[in-house]
C-alpha cells in the first residue's frame, strides 16, 4: 500500500476515533474501527511517525499530500493520547465528587505518584496479560447441568489468604457471545495481586437460551460464591460485582434485584445480594422505557429477535423486569458507574439516566465517571485509559471494603 493511501486510511481511523459516526446502524462499524484506534493510540502514533520518517528518508519524489495527512494524523493521535491520559484526573474527580475529598483518608495508604502515573513500559505489549503473583484456578463447576457455560475461574493471591473481599466479573458480548477469560482480566489480576479473590463466570447465551437465563446464571453464581468461596480464601459476606456491556447490564440488574424469586428458580432461598456494583458501559434501558431512540432500536432490532426471542408487544413484562433503571429501590447497593462519552453501541444517555435515577431513589452512594473520548469496551486489555480506570476502581473498592468492615466492628 502506497504511503499516501496508508495515511488516508489512518486519517479515517483517527477521525472516527475523535468523532465517531452517529446513529444506531453506524454504531457497530464506528465501534469496530474506533475502539482499537482509541485504546492503541500510542502504538498508532509510533507507526505513523515511523512511516512518515521512512517516506522522507527513502522516497523521491515525496508525497506532500501524504506528509500533510501524516502531520494531521499525528496531531489527532496526540489528542487521543492526551484524552486517555487525562482519565486519571477524570476518574479521580468523579471519586471526589461521589465520596468526598477525604475518601483517600479511608484507604490503607494513599496512592503514590508512581501508582497514579501512566505505566508506559507495561503498555508496550498490551495483550500480554500475566501476573506472577496471582494464581488462576480454571473451569470450576457452579452450574454443572449447563456444561461449559456453567463454569467459572477464580483469580486469587499466590499466597494463601482468608477473609478476602470477593469480586464477581460478568463478561459481555451482547448476551450471545463471550467467555469468562476474555474480559475483566486487567482488573482481576490487579485486585488479586492486592489480596482480593476474583471470580469470572460463563453463563448461558442467547438465542439458544433466551433472557432471563443469563441473569438466572449470574444469581446462581452469587449463590455458589456464598456457599463455596471460603474454600478459596474469600469472605462470602462481601461480594462486589462488575462487568461490561451485556455484563454491565447483568451486573446492574443483579445488584438492584437481590433475592428476586423470579430470577432464582430452584434456589429461591439463596442470598443473592451484593455489597457494591461497578458496571461498565452497561445497558440500563432493556425495555426502551426512557424513550431514547437508540434504546428502542436496540430493543426492537436486536434484543427482541436475538436475546429475548419475543417481541416487545408480546412480552413487555420480560423487558421491563430486565431493565435495571426500572428496578431501582431505596435498598439498592452502592454503585460506581463508568461509561465512555463516545460509546456508539450503548448511548451514554442510558448511563446518565440510570445514575440520576439511582441518586433520586436509592439511599446509596453513587459515583459516576463519564470518560471523554472513550468507546465501548475500553477496559478489555491494558491501555492508557484502562490502566487509570483499573486503579480508580481499586481505590473505590478498597474505600468501600474498608467502610464495610468498619460498620461491622463491635462497638
Amino acid at each position: 500500500m502506497a504511503f499516501l493511501r496508508r495515511q488516508v486510511v489512518t486519517a479515517v481511523l483517527t477521525a472516527n476515533a475523535i468523532r465517531p459516526a452517529p446513529g444506531f446502524r453506524a454504531g457497530v462499524p464506528a465501534f469496530a474501527f474506533g475502539w482499537l484506534t482509541s485504546e492503541l493510540a500510542q502504538h498508532l502514533f509510533a507507526l505513523t511517525a515511523a512511516d512518515a520518517t521512512a517516506h522522507v528518508v527513502r522516497r523521491r519524489p515525496r508525497s506532500r499530500l501524504g506528509l500533510a495527512l501524516a502531520a494531521a494524523n499525528l496531531a489527532g493521535q496526540a489528542f487521543l493520547l492526551d484524552q486517555a491520559r487525562r482519565v486519571q484526573k477524570d476518574a479521580e474527580d468523579a471519586l471526589v465528587e461521589g465520596l468526598g475529598y477525604d475518601y483517600l483518608e479511608q484507604l490503607d495508604a494513599k496512592p503514590t505518584p508512581a501508582e497514579l502515573a501512566t505505566p508506559w513500559r507495561k503498555l508496550a505489549n498490551p495483550f500480554r496479560m500475566r501476573a506472577l503473583d496471582v494464581v488462576v484456578e480454571k473451569d470450576i463447576e457452579y452450574a454443572p447441568e449447563h456444561g461449559k457455560r456453567g463454569l467459572l475461574d477464580i483469580y486469587r493471591p499466590a499466597e494463601p489468604t482468608t477473609g478476602a473481599p470477593v469480586l464477581l466479573q460478568v463478561h459481555g458480548g451482547g448476551w450471545t457471545i463471550g467467555n469468562k477469560d476474555q474480559q475483566g482480566i486487567p482488573l482481576m489480576q490487579h485486585l488479586a495481586a492486592k489480596g482480593w479473590v476474583c471470580v469470572a463466570i460463563n453463563y448461558r447465551l442467547a438465542p439458544r437460551d433466551p433472557f432471563p437465563a443469563q441473569i438466572v446464571d449470574v444469581k446462581r453464581a452469587i449463590a455458589w460464591i456464598r456457599e463455596h468461596i471460603e474454600e478459596y480464601g474469600g469472605d462470602p459476606d462481601y461480594i462486589a460485582i462488575t462487568g461490561g456491556s451485556a455484563g454491565g447490564h447483568l451486573t446492574a440488574l443483579a445488584a438492584v434485584t437481590p433475592n428476586d424469586p423470579a430470577y432464582q428458580p430452584g434456589f429461591e432461598d439463596a442470598d443473592t445480594s451484593v455489597a457494591v456494583a461497578v458496571p461498565h458501559y452497561g445497558v440500563y434501558d432493556f425495555a426502551g422505557s426512557t424513550g431514547l431512540r437508540s434504546a428502542e432500536q436496540m430493543r426492537d432490532l436486536f434484543l427482541a429477535p436475538r436475546v429475548v426471542r419475543q417481541g416487545w408487544e408480546d412480552a413487555p413484562e420480560v423487558f421491563e423486569a430486565g431493565t435495571p433503571l426500572l428496578r431501582i429501590t431505596k435498598e439498592a447497593p452502592d454503585f460506581f458507574v463508568l461509561h465512555g462519552a463516545h460509546d456508539t453501541l450503548v448511548s451514554v444517555e442510558q448511563a446518565r439516566l440510570f445514575v440520576a435515577r439511582l441518586r433520586e431513589v436509592s439511599g446509596a452512594t453513587v459515583v459516576y465517571a463519564e470518560l471523554p473520548g472513550a468507546q465501548h469496551a475500553f477496559d478489555v486489555f491494558p491501555s492508557i485509559r484502562s490502566s487509570h480506570v483499573v486503579r480508580a476502581i481499586d481505590r473505590y473498592l478498597h474505600w468501600h471494603w474498608n467502610g464495610w468492615r468498619r460498620e461491622r466492628e463491635p462497638a
